[in-house]
């Protein structure tokens, strides 16, 4: 049996300032979760939280799709993600990535800059994997059913991607079981949540009850 519960982004943000930081100097909140479960939506809102409760800056926010080498890059990716990001973070200097353009199918030649700063906002599949987990202050899963996820994905990106789409879904599942990532992560989310709330400051959390387990899809 799962749990839900209405909790406010704020209070999200004081347990990760109040965690330690152990990406070098750095908090690392890594958002996971299958694709159109909601997981975009929830890193903006909590990014955007810390800058409201601490009243400073946005912290920086890196989308690994934006990091994928097309769709058959799917978690080949991470050497790009630590190369050009988390390995310049942790040891104190600032990292920098090139955006993919899945339209010019290549990356662009613009580096965005990714800063050192108190909390780094990781958001994408396997963002939470086993590798990194060692250096995360918080890791969270976004989960949704799997019928509203596919129309999501299809409403965003168009049906014409749909054989992409399964194949990248049967992905996810094999990563997730493999990585066991909905048993390692720290929070669960409901990213179609039913219980009436405001969404911009709260999001609601799936608690495992006894003889309970949360499915990443």
């Amino acid at each position: 049996m799962n749990v839900a519960v209405v909790e406010a982004y704020a209070g999200l943000v004081r347990r990760v300032l109040a965690g330690p930081a152990r990406l070098g100097r750095t908090r690392l909140v890594a958002v996971d979760g299958p694709s159109g479960a909601g997981k975009s939506v929830f890193a903006t809102r909590l990014a955007d939280a810390f800058a409201a409760t601490t009243g400073g800056d946005r912290p920086p926010l890196v989308r690994t799709d934006d990091l994928l080498d097309g769709w058959d890059d799917q978690l080949t990716f991470w050497a790009r993600l630590e190369e050009w990001v988390l390995g310049p973070v942790r040891a104190g200097r600032p990292g920098g990535y090139r955006r993919y353009s899945w339209v010019r199918r290549r990356f662009l030649d613009r580096v965005v800059p990714v800063p050192v700063a108190p909390v780094l906002i990781v958001e994408g599949v396997s963002a939470a994997r086993a590798a990194v987990r060692p250096e995360l202050t918080l890791s969270v899963l976004v989960t949704a059913p799997a019928e509203l996820r596919l129309s999501r994905a299809l409403a965003r990106d168009g049906a014409q991607v749909l054989p992409e789409l399964r194949r990248w879904h049967a992905g996810e599942r094999a990563h997730f079981a493999a990585d066991r990532t909905p048993a390692a992560v720290d929070l669960v989310v409901d990213g179609a949540p039913d219980l009436p709330h405001d969404p911009d400051r709260y999001f609601v959390r799936l608690g495992r009850g006894p003889g309970s387990d949360v499915a990443a899809g």
